[in-house]
Protein backbone atom coordinates (compact mmCIF):
# COMPACT_ATOMS: atom_id res chain seq x y z
CA UNK A 1 0.00 0.00 0.00
CA UNK A 2 1.44 3.33 -0.85
CA UNK A 3 1.06 5.15 1.86
CA UNK A 4 1.74 9.13 0.33
CA UNK A 5 5.21 10.28 0.55
CA UNK A 6 6.78 10.71 4.01
CA UNK A 7 9.28 13.26 5.29
CA UNK A 8 11.73 11.30 8.19
CA UNK A 9 12.66 13.95 10.59
CA UNK A 10 15.32 13.10 13.26
CA UNK A 11 13.67 12.81 17.01
CA UNK A 12 16.86 14.66 18.81
CA UNK A 13 15.33 17.27 19.40
CA UNK A 14 12.00 15.89 20.79
CA UNK A 15 11.51 15.33 24.11
CA UNK A 16 11.29 11.33 25.04
CA UNK A 17 7.60 12.36 26.69
CA UNK A 18 6.28 13.67 23.71
CA UNK A 19 7.61 10.64 21.70
CA UNK A 20 5.73 8.04 23.22
CA UNK A 21 2.58 9.82 22.83
CA UNK A 22 3.74 10.47 18.90
CA UNK A 23 3.93 6.88 18.83
CA UNK A 24 0.62 5.99 20.95
CA UNK A 25 -1.10 8.08 17.90
CA UNK A 26 0.65 6.55 15.49
CA UNK A 27 -0.76 3.14 16.74
CA UNK A 28 -4.00 4.54 17.17
CA UNK A 29 -4.11 5.97 13.51
CA UNK A 30 -1.82 3.99 11.12
CA UNK A 31 -0.56 0.24 13.06
CA UNK A 32 1.28 -1.07 10.13
CA UNK A 33 3.39 2.49 9.84
CA UNK A 34 3.34 2.39 13.64
CA UNK A 35 4.84 -1.06 12.97
CA UNK A 36 7.65 -0.25 11.03
CA UNK A 37 8.31 3.54 13.59
CA UNK A 38 11.75 3.67 15.63
CA UNK A 39 12.54 6.64 17.86
CA UNK A 40 15.65 7.38 15.52
CA UNK A 41 12.77 8.26 12.94
CA UNK A 42 9.48 10.45 12.82
CA UNK A 43 7.24 9.82 10.22
CA UNK A 44 5.09 12.60 8.71
CA UNK A 45 2.67 12.49 6.19
CA UNK A 46 3.12 14.61 2.75
CA UNK A 47 1.03 14.98 0.35
CA UNK A 48 2.17 17.45 -2.59
CA UNK A 49 1.26 19.24 -4.04
CA UNK A 50 1.41 21.17 -0.82
CA UNK A 51 -0.23 24.85 0.00
CA UNK A 52 -0.24 27.33 -0.73
CA UNK A 53 -1.67 26.42 -4.44
CA UNK A 54 -0.82 28.10 -7.56
CA UNK A 55 -3.01 27.23 -11.04
CA UNK A 56 -0.70 24.61 -11.65
CA UNK A 57 -0.74 22.98 -8.40
CA UNK A 58 -4.57 23.66 -7.63
CA UNK A 59 -5.18 21.34 -10.74
CA UNK A 60 -2.56 18.77 -9.93
CA UNK A 61 -4.35 18.36 -6.32
CA UNK A 62 -8.05 18.52 -8.64
CA UNK A 63 -6.69 15.52 -10.75
CA UNK A 64 -5.32 13.59 -7.92
CA UNK A 65 -8.41 13.62 -6.07
CA UNK A 66 -10.12 12.96 -9.58
CA UNK A 67 -7.87 9.84 -9.94
CA UNK A 68 -7.84 8.58 -6.51
CA UNK A 69 -12.17 8.63 -6.07
CA UNK A 70 -12.17 6.75 -9.34
CA UNK A 71 -10.14 4.00 -8.03
CA UNK A 72 -12.93 3.30 -6.52
CA UNK A 73 -10.00 2.54 -3.54
CA UNK A 74 -11.72 4.37 -0.01
CA UNK A 75 -8.39 3.65 2.19
CA UNK A 76 -6.46 5.14 -1.05
CA UNK A 77 -8.77 7.71 -0.99
CA UNK A 78 -9.28 8.21 2.32
CA UNK A 79 -5.03 9.03 2.49
CA UNK A 80 -5.44 12.46 1.19
CA UNK A 81 -7.62 13.63 3.86
CA UNK A 82 -6.16 14.45 7.52
CA UNK A 83 -6.71 11.85 10.57
CA UNK A 84 -9.55 14.31 11.70
CA UNK A 85 -10.94 15.09 8.63
CA UNK A 86 -14.47 17.05 8.82
CA UNK A 87 -16.96 16.34 5.91
CA UNK A 88 -19.99 17.34 4.87
CA UNK A 89 -21.62 15.15 2.16
CA UNK A 90 -24.41 16.06 1.62
CA UNK A 91 -26.73 15.75 4.89
CA UNK A 92 -24.13 13.67 6.12
CA UNK A 93 -21.82 14.58 8.49
CA UNK A 94 -18.20 12.18 8.39
CA UNK A 95 -15.60 12.79 11.01
CA UNK A 96 -11.97 11.05 10.72
CA UNK A 97 -10.52 9.43 8.26
CA UNK A 98 -11.45 5.85 9.70
CA UNK A 99 -15.04 7.01 9.53
CA UNK A 100 -14.56 8.16 5.75
CA UNK A 101 -13.09 4.56 4.82
CA UNK A 102 -16.82 3.17 5.76
CA UNK A 103 -18.83 6.01 4.44
CA UNK A 104 -16.56 5.29 1.02
CA UNK A 105 -17.03 1.33 1.10
CA UNK A 106 -20.95 2.05 1.47
CA UNK A 107 -21.39 4.51 -1.12
CA UNK A 108 -19.61 2.09 -3.87
CA UNK A 109 -21.63 -0.93 -2.82
CA UNK A 110 -24.87 1.34 -4.02
CA UNK A 111 -23.09 3.24 -6.58
CA UNK A 112 -22.03 1.07 -9.11
CA UNK A 113 -20.07 1.86 -12.29
CA UNK A 114 -19.32 5.01 -10.64
CA UNK A 115 -17.52 7.03 -13.13
CA UNK A 116 -16.32 10.87 -11.85
CA UNK A 117 -15.21 14.02 -13.54
CA UNK A 118 -14.10 16.70 -11.46
CA UNK A 119 -13.22 20.55 -12.78
CA UNK A 120 -11.10 23.28 -11.14
CA UNK A 121 -13.29 26.32 -10.32
CA UNK A 122 -11.52 28.23 -7.64
CA UNK A 123 -8.41 28.80 -5.72
CA UNK A 124 -6.52 30.43 -2.64
CA UNK A 125 -3.66 29.90 -0.12
CA UNK A 126 -4.84 26.84 0.85
CA UNK A 127 -8.28 25.58 -0.48
CA UNK A 128 -9.73 24.66 -3.44
CA UNK A 129 -13.33 25.00 -4.96
CA UNK A 130 -14.23 22.41 -7.59
CA UNK A 131 -17.56 21.28 -9.44
CA UNK A 132 -17.97 17.77 -10.33
CA UNK A 133 -20.11 15.31 -12.16
CA UNK A 134 -20.26 11.85 -11.73
CA UNK A 135 -22.17 8.66 -13.27
CA UNK A 136 -23.35 5.73 -11.27
CA UNK A 137 -26.68 3.06 -11.24
CA UNK A 138 -28.12 1.67 -8.30
CA UNK A 139 -28.85 -2.55 -8.18
CA UNK A 140 -31.57 -2.21 -9.98
CA UNK A 141 -29.88 -0.88 -12.69
CA UNK A 142 -31.37 2.90 -12.65
CA UNK A 143 -28.49 5.37 -14.09
CA UNK A 144 -28.18 8.41 -12.34
CA UNK A 145 -25.78 11.80 -12.77
CA UNK A 146 -24.71 13.63 -10.01
CA UNK A 147 -24.10 17.08 -10.04
CA UNK A 148 -22.05 19.10 -7.31
CA UNK A 149 -20.03 21.44 -5.77
CA UNK A 150 -16.86 21.05 -3.31
CA UNK A 151 -14.93 23.36 -1.09
CA UNK A 152 -11.73 21.73 0.54
CA UNK A 153 -9.46 23.75 2.92
CA UNK A 154 -5.59 21.51 3.40
CA UNK A 155 -3.11 21.72 5.99
CA UNK A 156 0.54 22.21 5.95
CA UNK A 157 1.01 19.56 4.58
CA UNK A 158 -1.54 18.84 1.75
CA UNK A 159 -3.85 16.52 3.56
CA UNK A 160 -7.75 17.92 3.38
CA UNK A 161 -8.67 19.20 6.75
CA UNK A 162 -12.12 20.25 5.54
CA UNK A 163 -14.56 18.49 2.54
CA UNK A 164 -18.08 20.49 2.16
CA UNK A 165 -19.75 18.94 -0.64
CA UNK A 166 -23.59 19.86 -1.85
CA UNK A 167 -24.63 17.35 -4.32
CA UNK A 168 -27.92 17.04 -6.53
CA UNK A 169 -29.05 13.29 -8.40
CA UNK A 170 -30.72 13.46 -12.19
CA UNK A 171 -32.06 10.11 -12.99
CA UNK A 172 -30.51 9.47 -16.81
CA UNK A 173 -31.29 6.76 -19.15
CA UNK A 174 -28.06 4.43 -20.27
CA UNK A 175 -27.87 6.02 -23.50
CA UNK A 176 -27.49 9.41 -21.57
CA UNK A 177 -24.41 8.73 -20.05
CA UNK A 178 -21.57 10.86 -21.06
CA UNK A 179 -18.73 10.18 -18.94
CA UNK A 180 -16.96 7.40 -20.25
Amino acid sequence: MNLSKFIVKKWLYIPAIRRRSLKREMEDIEPHVANSFTFKNFIMEIRNPIPPFSLETALEKVQLAEDAWNSQDPIRVSLAYTIDTEWRNRSEFINGRENVVKFLSSKWQRELNYKLKKELWAFTGNRIAVRFEYEFHDIQGQWFRAYGNENWEFDDNGLMRRRFACINDLAIKEQERHIV
